[in-house]
């Protein structure tokens, strides 16, 4: 079974979140919900790859908007 459209939405909001407004919390929480859908056996290695990227830049501080 495909992971919940809720968790793709939590992580896309979270890193909205993050974009607009710096939260640190917002990233990392952003991070984990990408690191549970890393882990799902369903996702295509693609987008596991992606999840995986995103998820360690946010994790790492990494991805912030220029201002």
């Amino acid at each position: 079974m495909m992971p919940s459209p809720e968790l793709w939405a939590g992580a896309l909001s979270l890193i909205l979140i993050h974009d607009e407004s710096g939260c640190p919390h917002s990233a990392l929480n952003a991070a984990r919900i990408l690191d549970r859908l890393c882990a799902a056996p369903e996702i295509d290695d693609d987008t596991r790859a992606l999840c995986e990227r995103a998820s360690n830049r946010l994790s790492q501080g990494d991805y912030r908007q220029e201002r």
